[in-house]
């Protein structure tokens, strides 16, 4: 694991496995700055990482390499009987791939997501780990109607989403959270986030969503990802922002951000994981992405895709107001259970 979600899914799914298991955590250094990562490790008592490979950020093809290279070595040392992969990031890809070329077999926690858009690096890195993985693990039935499509479903298995099993716990803890009268943050307001390299990387595209967030007049709160924080500092945004209706912060842990979700009147964000938690606490979710791999929160009725036009997203922080009860789409918990049962009977195989 390297990222904010694979913290999140291993703080859920590592309780249960080492119950009875002997789990050996590898933190590839993808996110290395403390406030993305060792934050995380600190507030959901993730077990300390046996090993930090500490790659940091580059091109993805470098980061990817440089993590296969180093994990290589780990799994030779170790001889795990499984490596356990999650989601869709270069750590993802890497391991998955470092594994199956020293024929030890492969687990991938949210199998079968897809997007369809292969413009996307994690679009490549779902379906290629899907496609060397031993064991696929579903989280909703779309994904598995995916793997099926693929020819790929003999060893599928729909779990439901361990960010399910994260979410309950987390959102007890975040009743403790003093994070918005930290941020002297009052009344009504829309919390967002933007990373993604596609809005943050094409200057029309973040110059469209930066204008949308002013010009809608609502008060946003943006905890801003270092590299985003970098790219509107470099693009000359940041002074465009600076005393309007953006209140930007640093990015904050797992709990606070879950007690800003939850008191937020809405979500406006570019985040696979996001998208997902806002569906969670029954928070309306505004997507600035032109696809999506959580289409099942869109088909509910309780996010809709905006890309990074500005009429649409002013809009939808305008009108986007989902009503009525929440299909439940993500298994309803207890995910990781079902996870360690499904790899206790492959190993007996």
């Amino acid at each position: 694991m390297g990222a904010r979600p694979q913290f999140i899914k291993a703080f859920a799914l590592s309780r249960e496995l080492r119950r009875k298991h002997t789990e050996i955590l590898v933190h590839t250094g993808q996110h290395y700055d403390y406030e993305m990562s060792k934050i995380f490790f600190d507030e959901l008592d993730i077990p300390k990482p046996d090993y930090n490979l500490e790659v940091g950020s580059g091109p993805h093809g470098e980061q990817t390499g440089k993590i296969l290279e180093k994990l290589e070595k780990v799994i030779l040392s170790e001889k795990p009987d499984l490596v356990l992969v999650y989601g869709d990031t270069n750590s993802t890809l890497a391991g998955a791939l470092a594994a199956v070329k020293l024929h030890v077999k492969v687990a991938h926690v949210e199998a079968g997501l897809r997007s369809f858009d292969r413009r996307m690096p994690e679009e490549i890195n779902r379906i290629v780990t899907d496609h060397v993985s031993d064991i696929l693990l579903a989280p909703t039935k779309t994904a598995m109607a995916h793997l099926k499509s693929e020819g790929i479903a003999k060893n599928a298995h729909l779990v439901g989403d361990v960010m399910q099993d994260a979410m309950e716990i987390a959102r007890e803890r975040a009743k403790k959270s003093k994070i918005i009268s930290k941020l002297r943050i009052e009344g009504k307001y829309v919390l967002a986030t933007l990373h993604r390299a596609e809005n943050t990387d094409d200057r029309g595209r973040l110059s469209n969503i930066v204008d949308a967030f002013l010009e809608s007049g609502a008060n946003i709160v943006l905890p801003l990802h270092p590299r985003t924080r970098k790219v509107l500092e470099n693009s000359g945004l940041m002074k465009k922002i600076d005393g309007k209706n953006i209140k930007i912060v640093d990015p904050v842990g797992y709990v606070d951000m879950i007690a800003l979700m939850d008191g937020a009147e809405k979500i406006l964000t570019d985040s696979g994981g996001v998208q997902k938690e806002a569906y969670m606490l029954g928070r309306p979710c505004i997507t600035m992405r032109d696809n999506t791999e959580w289409v099942e929160t869109v088909d509910a009725g309780w996010n809709v895709l905006v890309g990074a036009e500005k009429k649409k997203i002013m809009e939808a922080i305008k009108n986007f107001n989902p009503k009525g009860s929440r299909k439940d789409i993500f298994g309803g918990g207890g995910a990781c259970g079902k996870i360690v049962g499904i790899l206790e009977k492959f190993e007996k195989k």
